[in-house]
């Protein structure tokens, strides 16, 4: 009987706990317990600490086995579930993506605490537009709030030294969350420890289309430098701008409805690559002097020249790909950048996920860590 009036005394040693325990317990011979009301609070106030404490120092520990292992560089989520996980606790409209908030903080910790460098999350793409006028305002309301709140000093970009990137067409933003947008990536640039990027009014259509087009203006550019090169063949280099030209303007819109609903033009690419190709064979024929040769080289559009002008160029292409709730679509998100991606739709939804979901995503990268490395070294 002894051992157990003594026990929440040694408990409350263990929660580090100064002072006489004696005057805070106070054991009631008339109730079933070891103390009243008031002391239980204060007991249950330092185990909790005490379990938080166990709680981080398990947690350092995990992240120690991991780290044997290669890390992650970028992880890349999908948020989904929110309005189910509030139609599945009856809850009011808005509260599931008020807890998938509360998730993300929790899963921007662990990922930067894990050692991961950047962390991308699809917050919301072009086709939420569609969504009810009402919730889409509430989304964005909520953004700007959530916004103030990280630019808080004790905030987790603080804490952790991240810089805040908004990913995406921000033109189609109402002005105040643009300008909170702005406000968030001035503030933190000079955070150089973890990147979160968020991707906002974004889908990989739209990426791709402004991709392309940046490129080809680029190369009209190029091309019309060169009609300044020799007037003898000034014609033929005419030709070729007026067609970069023709290029440019498929892609020069910058309407909602071109980002929301059009599909990416594939003739663009075709046009483009008929410039090249008349370039290359009039420079094999001589026709364009060897001192030109490198000018037209410069006006083929390339790969790496279209990845360059991608929304997502600031930033590695992510290693896993996580999406919630156990859908396996990419919904339009990252489909240039996740070619080389292990992909992991854990059940849960979003405001459910939590540090399980990013170590199984780790040992999914680690397991196939070096199958994608040898993919990478063959491209």
């Amino acid at each position: 009987m002894n051992c157990l009036h003594s026990l929440p005394h040694i408990v409350l040693e263990l929660a580090g706990f100064k002072g006489d325990t004696r005057q805070l317990l106070q054991v009631s011979e008339t109730s079933a317990g070891w103390f009243n009301f008031s002391s239980s609070i204060m007991v249950g106030k330092y185990v909790g600490q005490l379990f938080g404490s166990l709680g981080v120092v398990m947690r350092r520990c995990m992240f120690n086995v991991l780290s044997v292992g290669p890390i992650p560089n970028h992880l890349a989520f999908i948020m989904d579930g929110n309005r189910r996980y509030a139609k599945k606790r009856n809850l009011e409209f808005g509260a599931g993506h008020k807890a998938g908030f509360l998730s993300l903080i929790s899963i921007l910790k662990y990922c930067y605490e894990l050692g991961v460098k950047y962390v991308t999350v699809f917050a919301f793409g072009t086709d939420n537009f569609n969504r009810r006028p009402e919730e889409v305002q509430m989304l964005m309301d909520l953004m700007l709030e959530k916004i103030e709140g990280l630019l808080e000093q004790e905030s987790i970009l603080y804490q952790y030294g991240v810089r805040v990137l908004f990913i995406g067409n921000l033109k189609l933003l109402k002005e105040p969350v643009r300008v909170g947008m702005e406000k968030a990536m001035k503030a933190t640039a000079n955070n150089t420890r973890s990147v979160l990027l968020v991707c906002v009014s974004y889908s990989s259509q739209a990426e791709l289309k402004h991709a392309i087009r940046e490129s080809c203006k680029d190369k009209s550019h190029v091309v019309e430098a060169l009609n300044s090169v020799d007037k003898a063949y000034g014609s033929t280099v005419t030709k070729e701008s007026e067609e970069c030209e023709k290029i440019s303007s498929v892609f020069s819109h910058d309407r909602t409805q071109d980002f929301c609903q059009d599909e990416l033009d594939e003739s663009g690419a075709h046009k483009a690559s008929s410039v090249c190709n008349n370039l290359t064979v009039g420079i094999s024929n001589g026709v364009i002097k060897d001192d030109e040769k490198i000018k037209g080289e410069c006006c083929i559009v390339k790969m790496v020249d279209i990845k360059k002008k991608m929304y997502m160029a600031v930033a590695p292409d992510p290693d896993v790909l996580i999406r919630s709730s156990g859908e396996t679509r990419l919904s339009n998100f990252l489909l240039w950048q996740t070619t080389n991606c292990s992909l992991y739709a854990p059940a849960s939804l979003w405001p459910e996920m939590g540090l399980w979901e990013i170590v199984w995503a780790t040992i999914i990268y680690q397991r196939n860590y070096f199958y994608f490395e040898r993919k990478k070294k063959q491209l």
